[in-house]
């Protein structure tokens, strides 16, 4: 799709800094990873499946390597963690999954919250004294319809619902990145938190449905009005490197923020609910049993 506004070509040069892309082995992820690359950093493919991870790392030019990381199981977050050293210039929480039937993580969490929300709190607090520029995690049009359940985030006690907790995961991503950019500048930290969300993007992350005719909506609507992986990578390209403020929250800039270059957009009210997103973080340190230190 033809981009008027900012593109990869606005990019500056990353100058060999190293960047993390958590879920980089396809769509956005690996779109993503291969700018970076382009402009000059060093790019972690941080993936869950190494193998794949391997595939995708052939397809980019650059400086590139691949590190085991499951955000479902807080042990494998814990191993990416303790291994690591060395600064970081980016941070990116790219990783998530959409909508799929009741599933647990290797820690009892439902596994969108697990995965989309709890495993990149706990990945962000552990590198953190690591990174030297952004933390930069990826959200959707979907947080508007979230909600943070706070007696029973995980699915437990309640009839569960697929979309009902992805918009919490969501919802929760941009609550973590309000909450972390208030710590940072409490701190006096020179590192700043951003969020972005792809808008409409045709990725594998929308062909996961158990439900063949959810499958062939999707499949119909990626055709007719989404635009591709490389495009939907640019709110979060942007968000790791243009000029904006702390905290701030990009996505698309064409009609309903569904398609287009990528600018910096508004979120919900509940998305900027500073004592919600104090709650939460306290809720997450509890259920992960990681304190960010900042």
């Amino acid at each position: 799709m033809a981009q008027t506004g900012w593109t990869t070509t606005d990019m500056p040069d990353l100058d060999g800094g190293t960047v993390i892309v958590t879920g980089a082995n396809s769509g956005i992820g690996l779109e993503a990873a291969r700018a970076f690359a382009a402009h000059g950093a060093h790019v972690v493919l941080a993936v869950r499946d190494t193998a794949k991870g391997r595939s995708a790392a052939a397809t980019v030019t650059g400086s590139v390597e691949v590190r085991e990381l499951d955000l479902a199981d807080l042990a494998s977050v814990r191993r990416f963690a303790d291994d690591w050293s060395g600064d970081i210039r980016l941070l990116v929480n790219n990783a998530g999954v959409m909508a799929p039937p009741l599933m647990r993580t290797a820690d009892g969490f439902e596994l969108q919250f697990g995965t989309n929300h709890l495993g990149h709190f706990a990945l962000t607090a552990a590198l953190i004294e690591h990174v030297t520029d952004r933390v930069v995690t990826v959200s959707s049009l979907a947080h508007r319809a979230g909600r943070i359940d706070f007696v029973d985030p995980n699915w437990h006690d309640r009839k569960y619902q697929r979309w009902a907790a992805y918009g919490q995961s969501k919802l929760a991503n941009l609550l973590f990145t309000l909450e972390l950019q208030a710590r940072l500048t409490h701190a006096g930290s020179r590192v700043i938190a951003t969020a972005a969300h792809p808008g409409f993007s045709a990725t594998n992350l929308q062909g996961r449905f158990d439900s063949g005719l959810a499958a062939k909506v999707t499949a119909l609507g990626n055709r007719v009005f989404a635009q591709d992986a490389a495009s939907g990578a640019l709110p979060t390209l942007f968000a790791a490197t243009a000029s904006v403020r702390p905290g701030a929250y990009v996505g698309p800039s064409g009609v309903g923020q569904s398609r287009g270059a990528p600018r910096v957009v508004g979120s919900t009210t509940a998305a900027e609910d500073s004592d919600v997103a104090r709650r939460l973080w306290t809720m997450s340190e509890e259920l992960t049993g990681v304190t960010a230190r900042v």
